[in-house]
């Protein structure tokens, strides 16, 4: 079953309604969509058609006069809503990806339309009634593990969305649910015309320190821009971060950043804060309804830390040594400042500068004598190689498959015998009508319930573009990325389950960062890099010196990079866990907060409130950004399984990672998936140590 709302049924399918792309079959290699058939017209019509659908599909099952069986309940939810599925999948892309002013205000009717359409779905005492009903008999039914699993958790995503409740509440909860689609997407949308909005330009004068590749970048994103001719820096992070790391003019680098820390918080029509109030406030009456006392309890019971005070314990945990490193450092940064002659007081626009000045002095290394090594096609053909390796997986580029935007590569995977597995769709660069960040998403979910359907992958980044004839040169963060996204994609291309609601990615928010963090480790491993890093002029590969300073380089400044995270996980987790009526002001519970846990004031979070689409553009992270680092202690630890075999592709621990973590998707509980795996829980100091933090003394 596929999450979307109810709109009655309507007539006979128009003209124009017989001729939409989307309401029919694709006769397309592999039925994918045909992307240059779709108009933003076509959607609505699609939707409503969807949503007729799958009402239909559901009252079908409420209507059964036979007893309740998992094939006429649980089987039958699972095969409704397909074409829904496909309808919101394709849309929901175009939204991220390669949005236009059109489809955003579509968007904003499809958010309400959606709630719509499931809140009658997921409130039904009815259908509540039948899946009760089978959990209750579940003993008697002789079920599988993975039907066992599906049973499960069908019941639960019924409970938590309120089926349970009276018709009062259930109105309520209605009512909500749909506000909140509202401001969910008004947030989204306010964010990226703050993005879209603001850019730099750069004369020759304002060159000092950038290198060529910074260079060439902000030209290609203004000609992206329709702007040929000009340099522009953007509020990408790809833009973003590598000028303030690069960029010696020390007032550009304060105008880049405030500009990029308030996005969605400069008092105009794009302002975030109120939504952010409104959401917390319905956010906590939701969990009320449920009888939860905060939306963090709510929220964090369906996981695999279950209470907020699990959550706040692994923060704190790591906070301290974090922060002691990061006050550690910030004082020899402020000692290089004034060795050089400088005579004001570090600011966050600072951070980033000197610190790649100190890595140089300590570690004699900085990310742009790599940079030329780490071409993208390269690291593509790494994350590649090293999932054959692993999986016995193989990638051979389609050039037949339609896709969103010109720049979008697409690559078909096989799996060891040969049998076509899934196919990868790679859209690498940022561009004005795509959102920030990057993330993996899907057109299709594999499943087996009716035959074998394989799986459209999707890895979305935001690279910035080399100049024309160039190759695009990566940073060794945006390398990461790339192998992160990547895990993702392999979760998903891997995955073999029989029911779609299990499928891929479809795990507990804080078990699906896993599969992703545990890919990084191979993008840093020696002969990965001895192999695929090649300099893009001479082909020559990574000198063996650059590699030994590289690695040895790869823990400096982890203080800052875990403070920046960790601060934005703890007030995540303070805004979901406190009162919502002693929150009035934005700013001043930021500001509370910050200064509770010490933060240093030359550190900005990685996400401030006003541009946390993590957190407050749906729920899904919501009081769930912890989640990167509770799979964090996962990932450092499950490497070692590698490292103990002194092989890290060895083949019986690769068939382990494969059948106990990838292909299960969510048909098992993520604790037993990582014990099968690893033989044990966990060592929590894993994430400590790899991010060279485990000694480091407590500052004032």
């Amino acid at each position: 079953m596929t999450q979307t709302s109810a709109t009655p049924a309507k007539a006979a399918a128009t003209p124009a309604m017989t001729a939409n792309p989307l309401l029919q079959p694709w006769q397309t290699p592999f039925e994918t969509p045909p992307f240059g058939d779709i108009q933003p017209a076509h959607f609505e019509p699609a939707f409503e058609k969807a949503f007729a659908a799958h009402d239909a599909e559901v009252a079908a099952i409420k209507a059964d006069a036979a007893e309740p069986t998992f094939e006429n309940t649980i089987v039958a939810l699972e095969r409704s809503g397909k074409l829904l599925s496909k309808v919101s999948a394709v849309f929901y892309n175009l939204v991220g990806a390669n949005s236009t002013p059109e489809l955003l205000e579509i968007e904003s009717r499809v958010a309400l339309d959606q709630a719509r359409h499931w809140n009658p779905i997921m409130m039904d005492a009815r259908l509540f009634a039948r899946i009760a009903s089978l959990r209750q008999n579940a003993a008697k039914l002789n079920l599988t593990p993975e039907q066992a699993r599906l049973l499960e958790r069908t019941y639960t995503h019924f409970h938590r969305a309120g089926a349970g409740l009276d018709e009062t509440a259930k109105a309520r909860m209605a009512e909500i649910n749909e506000r909140l689609a509202h401001l969910s997407t008004t947030f989204s949308h306010n964010l990226l015309a703050d993005e879209q909005a603001w850019t730099l330009e750069l004369g020759e004068g304002d060159l000092a320190g950038l290198p060529e590749s910074f260079i060439a970048a902000a030209k290609a994103a203004s000609d992206e821009r329709g702007q040929p001719g000009k340099m522009l820096v953007t509020l990408s992070r790809s833009s973003v971060e590598p000028f303030l790391q690069s960029s010696s003019r020390r007032d550009l680098r304060e105008k880049v950043y405030k500009a990029f820390i308030a996005r969605g918080d400069n008092g105009n029509a794009n302002d975030n804060s109120a939504a952010i109030l409104e959401i917390l406030k319905l956010r906590e009456e939701t969990a009320k309804l449920l009888g939860y006392p905060s939306f963090a309890a709510y929220s964090l019971e369906d996981s695999m830390a279950k209470t907020p005070q699990n959550v706040r314990a692994l923060l704190e945990g790591v906070w301290k040594p974090a922060r002691a490193r990061a006050l550690k450092d910030r004082d020899a940064l402020q000692a290089l400042i004034a060795e050089e002659g400088g005579n004001f007081k570090l600011a966050a626009w600072d951070w980033r500068y000197y610190a790649e000045k100190l890595r140089q002095r300590r570690a004699n290394f900085d990310d742009s004598a790599i940079k030329p090594y780490l071409a993208l096609d390269c690291m593509i053909d790494a994350a590649f190689d090293v999932a054959h390796r692993l999986f016995g997986l193989t990638f051979n580029e389609r050039k037949d498959i339609p896709v969103w935007h010109p720049d979008v590569r697409v690559w078909e995977v096989k799996d060891a015998a040969g049998n076509h597995k899934a196919l990868f769709y790679g859209d690498y660069f940022a561009r004005p009508s795509k959102r920030s960040g990057a993330w993996m998403t899907s057109l299709r979910d594999q499943q087996k319930l009716d035959g074998d359907v394989a799986p459209l992958v999707i890895n979305v980044l935001n690279c910035a573009k080399g100049a024309e004839g160039q190759p695009t040169l990566l940073s060794p963060d945006d390398a990461r990325t790339l192998f992160h996204e990547f895990g993702h994609g392999l979760h998903g291309m891997l995955s073999n389950v029989v029911y779609p609601s299990l499928s891929g990615t479809s795990v507990f928010t804080d078990f699906v960062e896993l599969p992703s963090q545990l890919y990084e480790h191979w993008q840093e491993q020696p002969q990965v890099l001895q192999t695929f890093a090649r300099h893009y002029q001479t082909n020559q590969p990574l000198p063996d010196d650059l590699l030994r300073r590289f690695l040895a380089a790869r823990k400096f400044n982890q203080g800052f990079a875990t403070v920046e995270f960790v601060s934005s996980a703890l007030l995540d987790l303070e805004f979901h866990s406190q009162p919502a009526a002693s929150i009035t002001d934005v700013h001043a519970f930021e500001r509370k907060e910050l200064e509770k846990i010490g933060m240093p004031a030359e550190i900005a979070m990685r996400h401030r409130p006003q541009q946390f689409g993590h957190i407050f553009s749906g729920d899904h992270y919501a009081a769930g950004y912890y989640s990167y680092m509770w799979s964090e202690v996962m990932d450092a630890d499950a490497f070692g399984a590698f490292e103990e075999a002194r092989d890290i592709f060895d083949p019986s621990v690769a068939k382990r990672l494969h059948d106990d973590i990838y292909s299960s998707g969510g048909s098992r509980d993520p604790e037993e998936a990582y014990v099968a795996f690893r033989g044990r829980k966990p060592e929590p100091d894993a994430l400590l140590r790899r991010r060279g933090l485990l000694d480091a003394p407590e500052a004032a």
